[in-house]
């Protein structure tokens, strides 16, 4: 006999995503199933695909909020130092967003939605590049972003996987990014 468990919860979409979130956050992305989110939300195993279709959709709308988080958290920063601390701070309270964000594989690059949250994430990220050194003295401003992101990207894929224990140690990590940023950003060229 089949279960005969109706649909009805409050907002089955949020509780997905927030269920979705923790596995990722413990397990990884690929432990992720519609059907143990389903378990786990306390409706039937179809019932996500309502709101996701598939496994995929749910990534595509984890990647989503995301970028839109990200973007929220980018928002006023007063430089481009600022927006690199904040970068690391996104990665650190939000890690299963960030770790489904980068990885293009695990989500419908395509998606309308998608598109819109990277685009605003983008121009946040690319503000303040104008203000480094380097691109006030005629570097290349797409490479001295690129800098910039590599070395904020790479920060906190490093502090997130526990790489960086022994360097960072008892320290602030968002103080610890701030004096990297200034070893490689803030020198005035003259030597």
């Amino acid at each position: 006999m089949t279960s005969t468990r109706t649909y009805h919860h409050g907002d089955l979409r949020r509780a997905v995503l927030t269920a979705a979130l923790d596995v990722i956050r413990t397990e990884g992305p690929g432990a992720l199933s519609l059907r143990d989110l389903a378990r786990r939300a306390g409706v039937s195993h179809a019932a996500p695909a309502h709101h996701f279709k598939d496994r995929t959709g749910l990534l595509t709308a984890i990647a989503t909020e995301g970028y839109e988080l990200f973007a929220d958290a980018l928002a006023d920063a007063p430089d481009l130092r600022e927006r690199g601390v904040r970068y690391v701070r996104f990665a650190t309270e939000h890690p299963a967003h960030f770790q489904v964000m980068f990885r293009p594989e695990l989500f419908r690059a395509e998606d309308p939605e998608l598109v819109a949250a990277k685009d605003r994430a983008s121009t946040e990220l690319r503000a303040g590049v104008s203000g480094l050194p380097a691109v006030r003295r005629g570097e290349n401003p797409r490479l001295a972003g690129t800098a910039a992101w590599s070395l904020a990207h790479g920060f906190a894929t490093l502090l997130l996987s526990g790489n960086l224990v022994g360097a960072v140690g008892e320290r602030d990590p968002e103080e610890v990014f701030r004096a990297l940023a200034a070893l490689m950003f803030e020198a005035d060229g003259a030597n």
